[in-house]
């Protein structure tokens, strides 16, 4: 009887996820790649809520089935990754303590990894409970689907772009292909997953031949007009896979081999067929660039010339930004970076060498015993679900040393299942973990959690989406403001309002505390110099104009046009146009 009701819940490896979980499957994992529809102040916010509240459910729904325990053991790769994830919550929870991060987003941090731990222990538990196979199969066809819909939207985007309206298609505009996730790098790298699960199905015998080549062209057709480089980089990583793995069939190999010849010929055929008929294709320009790391090398640089700067501690979870920006760097990449794009000199430059170190070791030794379970698993079928989960762990793996696709929820918490499903699968002492009849009711608990949090932060951003996209009847800009700014999570958008709304009476103390370590822009910059310097400070409105100065923004063209007249007879010389008096660095602003 328990059996039964467990193949009533999840499915079987033969029958396949019963509809419940592929329902959940595909609002968890192709729900949020799809939501076009955003409002400000956040292009993103209802896909990472999606993400969540998906994820919330299914892992409800996963650990309602008997067999499901959070029974160890929870030594080895396992208990290294969590213990990497704890590590990491834990300095987003004491920054605020000593490196002045707003609460509001230590604790959006904070739950951020919470949700991935669980979604990590939900994988490693439906694995030891010898739901692997239904699990991931729900897994691959949501992923599936999520990639043909993203190729199409993409196809969209290059050939037909007066189609996308930004409701139903985003608009990109650049020749690129980038889904309704608006960065290409980031559809390729969803693209790059579908492959891996379309071959799964197909190694499975879930899929035909037939239709599986003309899904994989579809696939690939949308990589290449992603244009991505981390996607060209991937799919060289499928052929590789295809290369080293004698225990595929022989099919998948060959498909998996021939993924870059085919992705080759589709790049040289757009590019003709765009030369010919004069349409744009995003390639050209993505080659074409003088710098082909698209300011990558100037800001791993300069991240290199923070850690040296703070080797110990770092500048602190969360405030790369705030420290690089308000670093002199008079060579600096003029785009307002907030992640380093890498993601080791991420640790590094936040937590300190000492602490990275272990923090990378920990998953680095996580990452080894996933790929050895896939390796040393003797059942043919399980040990292709190991593989194929540990090769979408290691796509974003990669994607990661050139993007920060992890701070995304709908790419974080995919991985971190594949994750845990490839630690459960390792026997840790020659034993597998206990069986037990019941579900786990602290599975349970979390996965219900997880969703009413991702319900609650849907609330709590709607006290601030009022401030930039006011409804009809709506308060007076200070109430909505004021409101905004009791936002438990999202409280810093709304003293960025604050400040950079011309006319409102500020406590430049108060309200700059929060608004400059989410991302420091050019408005942001001038507000905070205007606001110093009203407050009778010297050197460090003129510091903050030195830094701004460098980006070389036109938005600030006006502010330092004064500076280009001679000045005149009895006139206090300007601040943005002196240089500080005294030295400063970012610790000055905390």
């Amino acid at each position: 009887m328990p059996e039964q009701r467990a193949l009533a819940t999840l499915g079987d490896a033969e029958d396949g996820p019963s509809p419940a979980s592929l329902a959940l499957a595909l609002i968890a994992v192709t729900l949020p790649t799809l939501i076009a529809y955003n409002l400000p102040p956040s292009a993103t916010f209802f896909n990472q809520a999606a993400a969540f509240i998906g994820w919330g459910a299914w892992v409800l729904l996963l650990a309602s089935s008997p067999g499901v325990t959070l029974a160890g053991p929870w030594r080895g790769g396992l208990g290294a990754l969590l213990v990497a994830f704890a590590l990491l919550a834990l300095s987003a929870a004491v920054a605020p303590l000593w490196a002045a991060l707003p609460w509001t987003l230590a604790l959006s941090s904070v739950g951020t990894i919470l949700a991935a731990m669980l979604v990590v222990i939900a994988g490693a538990a439906v694995m030891r409970a010898g739901q692997a196979q239904p699990a991931f199969e729900a897994l691959c066809i949501a992923l599936l689907a999520a990639g043909v819909i993203g190729a199409l939207i993409g196809l969209v985007q290059v050939f037909a772009p007066q189609w996308t309206d930004g409701a139903v298609i985003a608009g990109v505009g650049n020749g690129r292909a980038a889904g309704n996730l608006r960065q290409p790098n980031h559809l390729s790298s969803l693209l790059l997953w579908s492959l891996v699960a379309l071959l799964w199905l197909v190694e499975q015998r879930r899929l035909g031949g037939r239709v599986a080549l003309a899904l994989g062209v579809l696939l690939m057709s949308g990589i290449v007009l992603s244009a991505s480089r981390t996607g060209m980089i991937g799919v060289l990583m499928l052929g590789l896979w295809g290369l080293a793995d004698a225990r595929l069939s022989r099919r998948a190999r060959a498909g998996l081999i021939a993924a870059p010849v085919l992705f080759a010929l589709l790049w040289v055929g757009l590019a003709a067929w765009a030369h010919h008929s004069h349409h744009l294709f995003g390639g050209d320009a993505q080659l074409g660039k003088g710098d082909i790391s698209s300011s990558r090398f100037a800001i791993w640089s300069n991240t290199l010339t923070l850690i040296a700067a703070q080797p110990w501690l770092g500048v602190g979870w969360g405030d790369f930004n705030f420290a690089w920006t308000l670093t002199p760097f008079p060579d600096r990449p003029v785009a307002f970076f907030d992640h380093t794009h890498n993601l080791v000199l991420q640790f590094a430059v936040e937590l300190g060498l000492p602490l990275a170190a272990l923090v990378l070791v920990l998953l680095g030794f996580a990452l080894w015993r996933a790929y050895r379970a896939g390796v040393d698993e003797t059942d043919a079928a399980q040990g292709v679900t190991l593989r194929a989960a540990f090769i979408m762990v290691l796509l974003m793996a990669l994607h990661s040393q050139l993007e920060y696709p992890l701070w995304y929820a709908h790419f974080l918490l995919p991985t971190a299942f594949a994750f845990g499903l490839c630690l459960g699968g390792v026997r840790e002492g020659g034993a597998a973990a206990p069986r037990r009849p019941d579900g786990s009711r602290g599975l349970a608990l979390g996965g219900a959690l997880l969703a009413l949090g991702g319900l609650a932060a849907l609330a709590d951003y709607a006290r601030v989406v009022v401030i930039f996209a006011p409804p009809a009847n709506a308060a007076p800009l200070p109430e909505r403001i004021a409101e905004g700014q009791r936002s438990w999570l999202f409280g810093h958008h709304a003293d960025y309002a604050e400040v950079t709304t011309p006319g409102l009476l500020i406590d430049p103390v108060k309200a700059f505390a929060r608004a400059p370590h989410y991302l420091l822009d050019a408005r942001l910059m001038m507000a905070w110099a205007n606001a110093l310097a009203a407050a009778g400070m010297t050197d460090e409105p003129s510091y903050l104009a030195a830094r701004l100065a460098e980006f070389h923004n036109a938005q600030a063209d006006a502010f330092f046009a004064p500076c280009d007249e001679p000045p005149k007879e009895g006139d206090a010389p300007l601040f943005q146009c002196e240089a500080p008096k005294r030295a400063l660095s970012y610790r000055d602003f905390r």
